[in-house]
């Protein structure tokens, strides 16, 4: 087994990436004290690639989206570390920077797209101004490109839909429309926030497979947020594995999926259904995510994971390359004594 420390510097030049995170670290300032929500967190995206960020409830994966498009709610701070998009900063801009970078740069797609549609304009004005706004197109030209997108994100009767709002049509299709205006000013990057999870399977399935055509045809980086590692199997190209703020372990998806480096991602991929191993009960990861104010010393996850030892409750693990993926893990770093 090969083990190297992972060099300071980025692993793709900076530039040419759709997304690069690197040492990020968020904070909530409260009465108690500071609270960490993401801690040293490094991540990079190449254009036409998608990234899955997987993990359970509290591990940071929506936060590090939302600090990526500059949306953290107050009190909620970037204390450290940098985000360029598309070779550009973006955490150090002002909010006025921020809003003409998100549309033109990165776009978001979100859980319920209902939130992210209003209900008083058609599909249509809300697509028609989200071009304007990001480009020095006419009405016409807008409309025409609107209706482009809605074809490319597979809207049938595109004409007649334009005029629709958004309550005429299904959660699907909602979707879509949201994908469309995500894709408006033809961004590098795309935050795509558990864009299945309020959808049946079968639709699920069809969101998915068009993330990744998009992704193909225009090489627009994604990073996909979620809690399902078999969307992730399904979808993306690779995967960071989250857990309280950190990062524990990434690399490409067939490798981490086949052949899992951290205890916490072979709790996670336990726990998914198989059809050819029938279980009367499902694994399961004994203990509950910590909370940001109780986190344990040294590796998080340590009160949970049944091969921990003294060392692990006593320092952090650093992030290191493990065969062909990366992970953080005294474990795979000489053991835990």
């Amino acid at each position: 087994m090969m083990v190297l420390p992972i060099p300071d510097g980025n692993t793709q030049n900076t530039a040419t990436s759709a997304l690069d995170v690197h040492g990020l670290t968020v904070e909530f300032p409260t009465r108690r004290g500071v609270l960490t929500a993401i801690d040293d967190v490094s991540m990079q995206i190449a254009p036409g690639e998608i990234l899955g960020v997987v993990g359970e409830s509290g591990a940071g994966k929506s936060i590090t989206g939302l600090a990526v498009l500059g949306l953290l709610e107050h009190p909620g701070r970037i204390a450290g570390g940098a985000i360029h998009v598309g070779g550009r900063r973006v955490d150090t801009l002002s909010e006025a920077e921020l809003t003409k970078v998100r549309g033109r740069e990165m776009g978001a797609i979100f859980q319920d797209p209902l939130t992210a549609l209003n209900p008083l304009f058609s599909v249509g004005k809300q697509l028609v101004e989200t071009i304007r706004l990001h480009s020095d197109m006419n009405r016409a030209a807008a409309n025409a490109r609107a209706l482009e997108l809605l074809r490319n994100v597979g809207i049938p009767a595109p004409e007649e839909r334009l005029r629709q709002y958004p309550h005429q049509f299904s959660g699907g299709m909602r979707q879509r429309v949201v994908i469309a205006l995500a894709l408006a000013a033809g961004p590098r990057l795309i935050i795509a926030d558990e864009p299945t999870t309020a959808l049946d399977v079968s639709i699920q399935a069809q969101i998915t497979a068009l993330l990744r055509k998009l992704c193909d045809e225009t090489g627009v980086g994604i990073m996909l947020v979620t809690h399902d590692m078999g969307v992730i199997a399904e979808t993306a190209d690779r995967v960071c594995v989250m857990y309280s703020g950190r990062v524990v372990e990434s690399g490409p998806v067939a490798d981490v999926i086949h052949n899992p480096q951290h205890p916490y991602t072979r709790g996670l991929m336990s726990a998914i259904p198989s059809l050819h191993d029938r279980v009367e009960t499902l694994a399961q990861i004994d203990g509950s995510m910590p909370r940001l104010n109780a986190r344990p010393s040294g590796c998080a996850f340590h009160p949970r994971c049944p091969h921990a030892g003294p060392r692990c409750s006593a320092e952090t693990p650093p992030l290191v390359k493990v065969d062909t993926t990366s992970a953080a893990c005294w474990l795979q770093q000489g053991g835990t004594q």
